[in-house]
């Protein structure tokens, strides 16, 4: 499954931009927030979005780990 490595609201709200913000400025709705709040991936249309203003790449952001259920 692929999870994300960073608590992607907190790096963002170190860069400036807080949940009122992100929602004021019509950044991100709050649907989308609470998706990544509850660890379930969004769009690529708004990890693009985030890693624009992080300043990062994908990779920084998600990773892979195998379920726990998987058979190899």
């Amino acid at each position: 499954m692929i999870v994300y490595k960073i608590d992607v609201l907190a790096a963002l709200k170190s860069a400036g931009y807080s949940s009122y913000r992100l929602r004021k400025e019509k950044i991100m709705g709050e649907t989308t927030m609470q998706k990544i709040r509850e660890g379930g991936l969004t769009s690529w249309e708004n990890l693009s979005r985030i890693c624009e203003l992080l300043n990062c790449q994908p990779v920084d952001l998600l990773e892979y780990k195998p379920s726990p259920d998987a058979s190899v």
